[in-house]
Order: structure tokens, then C-alpha cells, then sequence
């Protein structure tokens, strides 16, 4: 921090950071910090803080809930030029890998649930949040007993009754588009329910679990359960065909809405435009969430 051409005291330059990890869900009560409870938030800001001796907030693409796990999260952060030069010390590394090794130390310690795949500077204009076009999830189902593994109990979800995969996929083809998923949502205070689901489909892998694949420009809270719980009720015949889709109309939350366990729930991966598109991207994403919110409070007005 220098000064000006009239001694005062000039703004730090800020040095924005992009950085991916990896966390293993059932340890946290989800992402965002909370009172009393850990979030992977508090860990990684701590972690943080310890490197740069400041209190850090980190943006990230997008909250998961408490039990829920993610192979490629990304959040940004901004440092000043002086923490960014500082991250490697005296070791010959660049900024970004330094960062990764030093966190990584910190983070270790909690018996590696938390670990950071790279840090780098990011390009202009990115947000890990608004810049994002679209975030894929994965879930795994192990029906019937017979293909029930302890070993791999906490990434999968146990269901007693065999599914009909032909028949979820119906269901999840019915409800793909831009939407209002309040029925498959807990709304947040001031935030929409409107949503673009791009991509959703079930699967049987050789190993015979089942295997979903869902892929939306974002989700709200508690959608990507709320859409597997749905497809699981057609799936073992407690729901009829057309449930999905029917449920997506009523527009209501009550207690047909049925959520998955988080244990199997991945966020496997977060898409973004290239680099020329990054800020772009995420003006054109603050104003279509303003809109949306915008027509959800006329609409129930």
C-alpha cells in the first residue's frame, strides 16, 4: 500500500484468484459458513487467512448442502499485490502452486476432506459464481439389497426396491428446460426458483448401480434431490408415469417433495466461457437473475 500525489494513503491493487478443490461432504455441514456448525467456507477462509494474516472472503460457484460432497468446486478471492508476490516465500514456485502446496499443508491436517487441485490468477472479469455457465452433479443408487457395499456407503444411497431406469428417464425428460422449480426447491429469502435444466438422465453402469446426470445453468437449494427423490418414487412404482412434469405445474412444496440422500450427491464439475466472455457472462447472468426476481415478486403479489 503506497500513497498518492497528495500523500494520502492509496487502495491496494487487487489480484483476483481462481481456485478448484475437492471436498469430501459427509465431514461438513455444507458449504457456506454457519453459527455452531463447520462449512467448508470457514475451512478454506481460515486456511486462507493463516497464509495472508487477514481475514479473506471466498465466492464460490455454487453452495452445496450438508453432506454433500464436490470433486471440482471453484471459488475466486481477491489478494493484494503483495500477497500475491509473497504466497511462495523462498521456494521456486509461481504464485498459483505455491498457494496450492501451502493451503494444501493447512488443510491437511483435517485428514485430507478438504484438498485444492490448482490456484491461479484469474482472467479479467471472472466470477466464480456469476461467470459460471452451468454446474453438473452426479448421484449414485445401489437398489436392492444385493448390490448393497458398505465399503462405498458414503458415495452411494441404499434403496430397497429396484428401480426402472427407462421409466425415471421419461420422468427426467419431462422436466427439462427453463422453469419454475419451486416445487422442487426450498426457496431462499428475495432469491428465484426459475432455472434452466439442460441435462438429465439416469443410467445403469456395468457394476449395476444406478448413476443420474444432472446439468443446469445453476441450481436452487435442494433442487438436484428433489428431482432424484421425484424420479425414484416413479422409478419403484410408488408415483405413476407423468409425476415429474405434474409436479413442476402444481408449483407447491409440501410433503410430496421428497428429498435424496446428500451422501451420493457430486459436484463434479462447474463450465465456463472463455476467457474474452468471463465478464460478459456475468453481467448478462446479475441482470437475468434480477429479472427473474423481478417477475417471481409480481407474480405473487
Amino acid at each position: 500500500m503506497g500513497t498518492n500525489a497528495l500523500g494520502a494513503t492509496a487502495a491496494p491493487a487487487w489480484i483476483r484468484m481462481r481456485m478448484v478443490l475437492g471436498y469430501d461432504g459427509a465431514a461438513y455441514s455444507g458449504w457456506a459458513r454457519q453459527p455452531n456448525v463447520l462449512g467448508v467456507q470457514q475451512l478454506v477462509e481460515e486456511a486462507l487467512e493463516m497464509l495472508v494474516r487477514r481475514r479473506v472472503r471466498v465466492v464460490v460457484a455454487g453452495r452445496t448442502d450438508a453432506g454433500v460432497h464436490a470433486r471440482h468446486q471453484v471459488v475466486h478471492f481477491d489478494l493484494t499485490d503483495d500477497e500475491y508476490a509473497g504466497l511462495p516465500r523462498k521456494a521456486p514456485l509461481a504464485p498459483g502452486p505455491a498457494l496450492v502446496r501451502r493451503i494444501n499443508g493447512i488443510l491437511g491436517r483435517q485428514e485430507g476432506a478438504v484438498w485444492v487441485h490448482e490456484a491461479e490468477r484469474a482472467p479479467e472479469g471472472f466470477d466464480a459464481r456469476f461467470s459460471a455457465l452451468a454446474r453438473r452433479y452426479s448421484y449414485r443408487i445401489a437398489d436392492g439389497q444385493q448390490r448393497w457395499d458398505p465399503l462405498t456407503r458414503h458415495l452411494t444411497a441404499w434403496h430397497r426396491e429396484e428401480l426402472d431406469v427407462e421409466a425415471m428417464n421419461r420422468e427426467a425428460q419431462s422436466v427439462l428446460g427453463r422453469h419454475d422449480f419451486l416445487s422442487y426447491c426450498k426457496p431462499r429469502p428475495h432469491a428465484t426458483t426459475i432455472r434452466t435444466l439442460q441435462e438429465f438422465s439416469f443410467t445403469r453402469g456395468a457394476d449395476g448401480l444406478v448413476l443420474a446426470h444432472l446439468k443446469a445453468d445453476a441450481f436452487c437449494h435442494n433442487m438436484v434431490r428433489a428431482l432424484i427423490g421425484a424420479a425414484m418414487m416413479v422409478g419403484d412404482g410408488r408415483e405413476q408415469p407423468g409425476f415429474l412434469a405434474q409436479r413442476l405445474g402444481q408449483m407447491v412444496r409440501d410433503s410430496k417433495t421428497k428429498l435424496s440422500h446428500p451422501r451420493a450427491l457430486v459436484l463434479e464439475e462447474v463450465y465456463y466461457p472463455e476467457a474474452g466472455e468471463l465478464a460478459e457472462r456475468a453481467l448478462r447472468t446479475r441482470a437475468l437473475r434480477t429479472d427473474d426476481e423481478a417477475d417471481t415478486a409480481r407474480s405473487e403479489g
